[in-house]
């Protein structure tokens, strides 16, 4: 018998439901084929050294200057010997910080903002750990935030990725911040690196002046994902609203066009608000929804390289 792709929602769990394991496995697949046209986002080093990118050919030194390294073609064109010099290849680092709140288990359309989250993490992971680059991790939003070392390769990260989400169904009480999750990536991330911030930006917003400080020695990507009910509430009768992280509840009459108006521009302004915040802090923001393919807009975002 085929596995269901998604759960069948309940009261309790509305919406469709978390990935199988099949399918997740399924799904690093289909997202490394995908990625294979993206670069790893190697930085240039100004270290000259050992390395396949050429930085310069200059007059060999003799007693300074390895015999190997003789450009002869050169050499043969001048009647001088010269040397190819190098640019020293560092390994690049990249911190996934990944939201594991208990509104990221939100979802109305395609997916939940959780499957969101492992896909663009099973995306980074491809082209985070290529050429001996690493990828370390960062989670906050329940009560076991943890992080784990950067390490070569993708080995591990379906695993991780299952286990967290199966540590996400227990009571969030005394949940972690972003905030306090930047704070911690800074302390960790002690050579330039790469910060992938993955989340709803739905919590309290301390994270301002991590964030801020830590665009300050890093290159900092932040990725929003949504749900199209979080902006717009649909004409379905009276609905209680629970927000999922505290268990407060809202009852709201949705067959009031005034209500979904005054909803749609107040989700609206929040949202700019939070795009604002981001980008005067020096992050590059994206956005990804649980609609549609997510995918291909992270690509197109990640193709277009860092804001000059």
């Amino acid at each position: 018998m085929k596995q269901a792709l998604h759960s069948e929602p309940t009261p309790a769990r509305p919406g469709p439901g978390p990935l199988p394991d099949a399918l997740l496995r399924a799904l690093d697949v289909s997202i490394g084929r995908k990625m294979q046209g993206l670069l790893a986002g190697d930085y240039r080093s100004a270290v000259l050294g050992d390395g396949t990118e050429l930085a310069q050919v200059r007059p060999y030194v003799p007693g300074d200057d390895d015999v190997r390294r003789i450009d002869w073609n050169v050499t043969a064109r001048t009647n001088v010997p010269h040397v190819r010099v190098h640019l020293a290849e560092r390994v690049l680092v990249t911190w996934l910080v990944l939201d594991t709140s208990a509104s990221m288990t939100f979802g109305t359309a395609d997916r939940r903002k959780a499957d969101v989250a492992e896909g663009v993490a099973i995306a980074v992971g491809h082209v985070a750990t290529r050429r001996g680059n690493r990828l370390g991790l960062v989670t906050f939003g329940d009560g076991r935030p943890r992080a784990f070392p950067p390490r070569q390769g993708r080995l591990g990260l379906l695993g991780l990725l299952s286990a967290l989400r199966d540590s996400s169904e227990a009571e969030n009480a005394g949940a972690t911040s972003l905030g306090e999750a930047l704070h911690r990536t800074a302390a960790l991330a002690r050579q330039r690196s790469a910060v992938i911030v993955v989340s709803d930006f739905r919590g309290p917003p301390d994270w301002r002046r991590p964030l801020l400080e830590l665009a300050g020695r890093h290159d900092v990507i932040a990725v929003e994902i949504r749900d199209p009910r979080e902006q717009e509430l649909p004409d379905a009768g009276v609905l209680w609203l629970v927000d999922p992280e505290t268990g407060r509840q809202l009852r709201a009459d949705t067959r009031s066009e005034r209500l979904r108006t005054r909803f749609a521009a107040a989700a609206a302004a929040e949202r700019a608000e939070l795009a604002g915040a981001l980008a005067a802090a020096g992050a590059r923001h994206v956005v990804l929804t649980t609609a549609g393919d997510w995918l291909r807009t992270f690509a197109v975002f990640l193709r277009r390289g860092p804001r000059r």
